[in-house]
């Protein structure tokens, strides 16, 4: 069956599936292919994976996981698609891959997500792409049983190889179902009202123009709302300091338990799903997909009782909330004067100090050229510019080069009258 002959209407369900949901109230589910992955065991495996990693530790409410992130996405894509400007922009197949590729977009997060990556040196859009094109794994069956190449097709849309960047862009760009959902969802769930924007009046002036994603000029105020709500949950929530104490913590206990493996510290409880990334092995999809957040969490809850010191130790203020306490670096002078005091007072700096620099730019102007990664807006005349060029925030923002950095140092909480 060529591509162009797919009719996604013949997959319809006899009966429409819905997801209760906070933000988008439903979640409709109309036909069989998506329902079919929500029930693959890769995907219930994203119930899991909490969504903001250590944001629980400060926003206690912050439980959700990706498996209700993952929905949220397809069910924005879905909503755009139903807009009129793309009615004839798309045939059926292509309607197919760019949902399916936002239902399994985040398939390949591991536990803790990020924090897990920069240990291991794995990269969860490595391992999406893996699962995806994995004949073994569920997903990759539903995906083949359709088209034997839709799952080379929803994988290039994830990694934005796709021939059309239209379906890229829904997935994928500067303002996409991927970040409208995790904005509002995670803003709900902590319960502030940082990442709150009119996502409704975003969509009512979305237009489709020469295969790309526009918006027309009287959207531009939402769409400011929109970029400065992403970036004041980056820095109230996402880099909450409590959050990265979290983060660094269970970045420590990894590099003490990668250390001990090294030295041939005979542990006394196997961890048959951890050791392979320990060991840095070629860990296959199958292996991947064993590790979760609760695998780990009953790992680090034997490890409290193991005879190395320091990572027992690590393992009881992980699991117990007694997280590092931090200080605003002022300079490298500072950070040696406070590594030189901890080892004084008998602790490893290599596992009981932590040095942290998050950054985050609000936009990214790519400027001519790249015009497909930028927000595009649609003047009444028919012309279309770069958001910068139309909104005096945003080009006030790009101007001022604002890359907000915020340097922090971690330590026991215990000392802190000592640093």
């Amino acid at each position: 069956m060529h591509r162009n002959d797919y009719v996604l209407e013949k997959d319809r369900l006899n009966e429409s599936r819905v997801f209760r949901d906070p933000i988008h109230r439903y979640i409709h589910i109309y036909h069989l292919p998506f329902w079919q992955l929500i029930n693959t065991k890769e995907m219930q495996r994203l119930r899991r994976i909490h969504q903001l990693g250590g944001t629980h530790q400060v926003y206690q409410t912050a439980e959700h996981t990706r498996f209700p992130h993952s929905l949220g996405v397809y069910e924005v894509v879905r909503r755009m698609l139903e807009l009129e400007t793309f009615q004839g922009q798309l045939n059926d197949y292509e309607r197919l891959s760019v949902l399916c590729a936002a239902l399994l977009h985040d398939v390949g997060h591991g536990p803790f997500s990020h924090s897990f990556e920069h240990v291991f040196a794995v990269s969860h859009e490595d391992f999406t792409r893996r699962i995806i094109l994995d004949p073994d794994t569920e997903v990759n069956q539903v995906l083949a049983s359709y088209h034997p190449k839709l799952p080379e097709d929803v994988a290039s849309i994830i990694e934005k190889t796709h021939p059309n960047p239209l379906l890229i862009q829904l997935v994928s760009s500067q303002i996409d179902g991927d970040r409208m959902d995790y904005l509002l969802r995670d803003s709900y769930f902590t319960g502030t009202s940082y990442g709150n924007f009119d996502m409704e009046r975003i969509l009512r002036t979305l237009r489709v123009k020469n295969k790309q994603i526009v918006f027309k000029e009287s959207g531009v105020q939402a769409i400011e709302d929109y970029i400065l709500a992403r970036y004041h949950m980056y820095w109230q929530v996402y880099y909450h300091p409590t959050t990265r104490s979290y983060e660094r913590l269970l970045i420590l206990i990894f590099r003490r338990i990668r250390d001990l493996y090294q030295q041939g510290y005979p542990f006394e409880n196997p961890m048959p799903y951890l050791m392979p990334f320990i060991a840095g092995e070629d860990v296959s999809v199958e292996a991947y997909l064993k590790m979760d957040e609760s695998c780990l969490l009953y790992y680090f809850s034997l490890l409290e009782e193991t005879k190395d010191a320091i990572l027992s130790d690590l393992c009881t203020r992980f699991l117990s909330r007694k997280l590092f306490k931090y200080r605003n670096l002022k300079d490298e002078a500072d950070y040696a004067r406070i590594r030189d005091q901890l080892e004084k007072l008998g602790y490893d700096v290599n596992y009981y100090l932590a040095m942290d620099d998050p950054k985050q730019t609000p936009y990214i102007h790519y400027g001519a050229g790249h015009e497909v990664e930028e927000i595009q807006i649609l003047r009444p005349d028919g012309s279309i510019h770069l958001l910068p060029e139309v909104s005096e925030i945003v080009h006030a923002i790009v101007e001022s080069k604002l890359d907000k950095q915020d340097k922090k140092v971690y330590f026991p909480k215990e000392v802190k009258n000592w640093i």
